[in-house]
């Protein structure tokens, strides 16, 4: 595959990735209160959660998995920034791949573990000591699977990369210098959203307000920028090979 067909099918994975991601998002803000049911109690979490039904958990299926192309196009960047600042990338990269894992991983709970619990803890038959063992282990799984792995390791780790990747983007004359800066200033917000996850175990802890939701749709949009700006960029060198002179 030649140099320009290469750059277009990764900016067009990142670009079909930004989007994707939102269509589960936003089927989870409007039927399950997503983010904000994530901190209630536990049994107001398990009764709405066994409320939605297939269809909700389908839709935690699809968010865990409808970033993938972002997983492939993360891996073909490393090629189009093949000797920017090569060793820069190749940490990127690798950052990159264990923020997705540790995310697919985190969102994957919602598929296999909590409906289990959501049946137990609403069941009528159910008696108060298995609703409150119901509620004991969803706090764990939650704790553990969303907040340390999905959120903390997954988000840290995709600040990271980008904080790398745009460090590089600045650095080539292939791109304009504009993408680094917007993509360090999404790392910042989006980094700064890791003080919700500390109040989580350490009461009284100040939150940077809405800085998770706001951090993320800046993400999501450097993202998408970075995809627009390698489908332009192809689009521009027809006749080439290499990516000498490419304007991002």
């Amino acid at each position: 595959m030649r140099d320009t067909s290469f750059r277009r099918w990764t900016g067009i994975l990142f670009i079909l990735g930004a989007l994707l991601v939102n269509v589960p998002y936003m089927l989870l803000i409007a039927h399950f209160e997503y983010p904000d049911i994530l901190r209630q109690p536990p049994g107001a979490i398990l009764t709405r959660f066994q409320a939605g039904g297939p269809g909700l958990v389908l839709t935690w299926l699809a968010f865990a998995w409808v970033g993938f192309p972002l997983f492939v196009a993360l891996l073909m960047l490393r090629r189009v920034l093949e000797g920017e600042r090569a060793p820069l990338v190749e940490v990127a990269t690798t950052f990159g791949v264990i923020s997705l894992i540790a995310q697919i991983t985190g969102l994957l709970r919602w598929v296999f573990v909590v409906p289990a619990l959501a049946a137990q803890y609403t069941d009528p038959a159910a008696s108060t000591a298995t609703r409150a063992a119901a509620e004991v282990a969803f706090l764990a799984v939650h704790q553990y699977g969303g907040v340390l792995l999905g959120e903390h390791i997954g988000q840290f780790f995709a600040v990271a990369w980008t904080f790398l990747i745009s460090l590089a983007l600045m650095k080539s004359p292939r791109f304009k210098a504009w993408l680094g800066w917007a993509g360090l200033a999404s790392a910042l917000v989006y980094l700064s959203a890791q003080s919700e996850l500390l109040a989580t175990s350490i009461p009284g802890f100040p939150v940077v307000p809405e800085a998770g939701l706001i951090g993320s749709l800046m993400w999501l949009a450097w993202i998408a920028a970075l995809g627009i700006s390698l489908v332009l960029a192809a689009g521009t060198e027809p006749g080439r090979d290499q990516g000498d002179g490419v304007q991002g």
